[in-house]
């Protein structure tokens, strides 16, 4: 593949520099000044990268002069804008005054209703209290600065459009840290639960912190449910593992049925948390339902890697994962087309492989299922506040120092994305109102994450985030280059409405770069609910449209305006969608595995690789 990274200087060098004190490098720096220029520049980036990587670490792998670009451009185009300002300085009078009428009660000019309010997914002011002086003038102070800087941070003409973007959501986050529910003095739910505890609530809060503190310098992971373990409340589904790589285990699941379609189904989860997520409890697991529907089913579960895999490229994914897959399930199961499914990344990475496979004549994929994933990255979502040039560098010396890029600098960022629930809420619930989290088996999962390779982690920065090789005709495989449009079996593609990873709006250009046939279902949620959505879950609804081989591109406005949302479960209709791509007489249930032909059980489901940390 063409997306590799920088060579890699000797991790020992980089290891050591990056770990001494600054006064012991005054040796090292004397010895290169003597060097020549040519032979010395790979120790001296060397010395760079191993600094670089040390601040990472600081900052969990952020980018401080990205942060400090986006800052400089926002304030320098503001700076030449006297209008702007203009309109800025206009925008905070019209902001106090409206503090200053909501402050006279329902009797001021701005009726009952006036004032600031905040939007329907912020739970922050939930208690009635807020509605009351003086936790009413704390939160309408709030709101209005918000209200103020949400307007502030607005793109000025010239600036670079992904600066507004980071500007806007680095003044979010020093908001929601800001935010007078985050105190236990201005926080009526706070004070009303001290007072009728006697503050037994603050003492279990500091004892949840205590314990968080030491958790965190021990490097130890979170603690595990006891209602939800792997391979008895969840992954639980009956069955074996078959085949086994240095990248993936593959399971192939026990027939729940007497009879099967001929077709066997493979999932392809991402590998950026365990494979699970579609195998959650009985009644809410993907894999058990469409067991249940009379398919065999196999999925891959990914190896948790170390830094003894750091050289493990995007293309090993692709040939050790999905291709290594389809030829083991080819030998359980012979002579027949494979219904492959790939979730978030495993679906990037099964588009890729469906298309080399298309470009080199391989005819054994009898559909292609996506789940919330993409294939074109110019939306991609929120997560593109994190990335450009420097911060991709920055995470590159960090993984090349690491080997590896660790679960707490991913979940630091997805957490970002969410700060105001997922690191300031839940902190008042844990530590101030001294509440325990309710278990669920999808938080159990999402505490269990995985670690990635470096050269694949930057391969997929680069080659698809920063540069979006695939559709734009420059993603080479085995030094040829593939596209999407070369595949001829037909689509099933899902996105969720609420999704900040893989936007909906992302996921639907599947259809621009795409011929074949193609079901198209969007679906209520977000990116990890709006999948889990078994049949009886209550409120969920979905849209769905086709379009044939050949048929005209629809914008996602168009699209979505023309498609009445149905009541239910979008599980029910995939399930019938693969049904009409299979053929029509059942057979009997293939062996598991297929000891002639080398491919014994080597123990039963959910494997080994799940357990790994």
């Amino acid at each position: 593949m063409t997306t590799t990274p920088t060579d890699p200087a000797p991790e020992t060098t980089g290891t050591a520099l990056a770990t001494i004190p600054a006064p012991a490098l005054a040796p090292a720096l004397a010895r290169m000044m003597t060097e020549t220029n040519g032979a010395s520049h790979g120790r001296y980036d060397t010395l760079d990268r191993a600094l670089r990587a040390s601040m990472a670490r600081l900052t969990s792998g952020v980018s401080i002069h990205s942060a400090g670009t986006a800052w400089a451009d926002w304030l320098t185009h503001l700076s030449r804008a006297p209008g702007r300002q203009s309109e800025l300085y206009e925008k905070a009078v019209t902001n106090f005054w409206k503090l200053a009428f909501d402050a006279m009660g329902p009797s001021s000019p701005l009726g009952p209703d006036g004032g600031f309010h905040e939007d329907g997914d912020d739970h922050r002011f939930d208690h009635p209290a807020w509605d009351h002086l003086p936790f009413r003038a704390w939160k309408q102070s709030f709101l209005a600065v918000e209200d103020w800087w949400s307007e502030a941070t607005q793109e000025v003409r010239g600036m670079h459009h992904a600066n507004a973007d980071r500007v806007a959501f680095m003044a979010r986050q020093m908001l929601d840290m800001a935010a007078p529910s985050n105190s236990p003095f201005l926080n009526p739910a706070i004070i009303e639960k001290s007072l009728k505890s006697g503050g037994v609530n603050l003492l279990e809060g500091a004892q949840n912190f205590t314990a968080d503190v030491a958790r965190e310098l021990a490097n130890a992971p979170a603690p595990q449910s006891p209602d939800f373990r792997v391979g008895e409340d969840i992954a639980c589904t009956p069955g074996e593992v078959v085949y086994r790589n240095e990248v993936m285990e593959l399971i192939q699941y026990a027939p729940q049925t007497d009879k099967v379609r001929a077709e066997p189904v493979l999932i392809v989860p991402a590998w950026i948390m365990k494979y699970y997520i579609l195998d959650l409890s009985p009644h809410n697991s993907l894999i058990n339902h469409i067991v249940s529907q009379g398919f065999t089913v196999f999925a891959i579960s990914w190896r948790n890697p170390g830094p003894e895999q750091r050289d493990l490229s995007l293309d090993d994914y692709r040939r050790l994962g999905v291709m290594a897959a389809l030829d083991a399930i080819e030998r359980v199961v012979p002579d027949e087309k494979i219904h492959a499914c790939g979730y978030c990344l495993g679906g990037t990475i099964l588009s890729i492989a469906a298309a080399t496979m298309a470009r080199d004549g391989d005819k054994r994929l009898a559909s292609v299922t996506l789940l919330a994933a993409q294939t074109d990255f110019t939306e991609a979502g929120e997560l593109m506040l994190f990335l450009d040039e420097s911060e991709i560098a920055y995470l590159e010396d960090m993984m090349w120092d690491q080997g590896y890029l660790d679960q707490k600098q991913m979940d630091g960022a997805f957490r970002a994305l969410r700060a105001r629930d997922l690191i300031w809420s839940r902190a008042v619930r844990r530590y101030f109102l001294g509440e325990e989290e309710e278990q669920f088996d999808i938080s159990a999962w999402n505490a269990d994450s995985t670690r990635m390779p470096y050269r694949m982690h930057s391969d997929y920065l680069r080659g698809l985030f920063l540069e979006n090789r695939l559709t734009a005709g420059r993603f080479a495989v085995e030094g040829r280059v593939i596209a999407l449009k070369d595949i001829d079996a037909p689509f099933f593609v899902v996105a969720t409405e609420k999704d900040h990873i893989a936007p909906w709006r992302s996921v639907y250009k599947t259809t621009l770069f795409t011929d074949s046939d193609l079901t198209f279902v969007l679906t209520s949620g977000g990116h990890n609910g709006g999948v889990v959505s078994e049949p009886g879950h209550r409120g969920r609804h979905y849209r769905i449209g086709f379009r044939e081989r050949g048929g005209k591109y629809r914008d996602p406005k168009s699209w979505r305006e023309s498609h009445a949302p149905r009541d239910g479960s979008w599980w029910t209709e995939w399930a019938a969608w693969l049904g009409a791509q299979s053929s029509t007489q059942l057979v009997s249930p293939p062996q598991t595995g297929a000891p002639n032909a080398g491919l014994p059980p080597l123990c039963p489901a959910p494997g080994t690789y799940v357990f790994q940390k």
